[in-house]
């Protein structure tokens, strides 16, 4: 089961084409992988909606938006690019709201990855140029929605974080 779109389709890359985070401490069977994952909100009609797109091309399944973190960038810059170039959406990252963990396979290795989950506050957009179905839902019909269990838990703990935040007006 893969989550990334298709390279030809101008997204992100997939697992066979990322480059693979080190330190100085690792060795090469310590091999990482950073997963940024923005958690977006929005207000509309006095309504906080919730950012979620379909993608794979035989097992479709509704995830969080979700990019691999480039050599030499950070994860929420990493976040922050995943939107404005497949969503065309200029948003404003807020905080981390967790991190978890899982493993993938790269050129025939297993390879441990690190998603990192920020709450990312939607700030306007042009039209989104890259996902091939997205969707604005309100928390129930998200949570409803989306297929994989850690980003329904992700989707909790951001909802938590931004309720303790100075964006009172947005939390319902």
């Amino acid at each position: 089961m893969s989550w990334w779109p298709a390279p030809e389709q101008g997204a992100g890359k997939g697992p066979e084409q990322v480059e693979l985070c080190y330190t100085s401490a690792m060795t090469k069977k310590d091999k990482v992988v950073l997963v940024s994952v923005p958690v977006l909100f929005r207000k509309k009609s006095k309504k906080l909606q919730w950012f979620v797109v379909c993608q794979g091309e035989e097992e479709r399944e509704w995830v969080l938006p979700r990019t691999f973190v480039r050599r030499g960038e950070s994860s929420v810059r990493a976040a922050i690019r995943l939107m404005a170039e497949d969503g065309g959406m200029k948003v404003r990252v807020l905080e981390e709201v967790g991190r978890t963990g899982g493993a993938t396979k790269v050129n025939g290795e297993a390879v441990s990855q690190r998603y990192l989950y920020y709450l990312a506050e939607h700030q306007e957009n042009e039209e989104v140029l890259a996902f091939e179905e997205t969707a604005w839902l309100e928390y129930k019909r998200a949570t409803q929605k989306l297929s994989q269990k850690r980003d329904k838990q992700m989707l909790k703990s951001a909802r938590e974080v931004l309720k303790t935040l100075d964006l009172e007006d947005f939390v319902h």
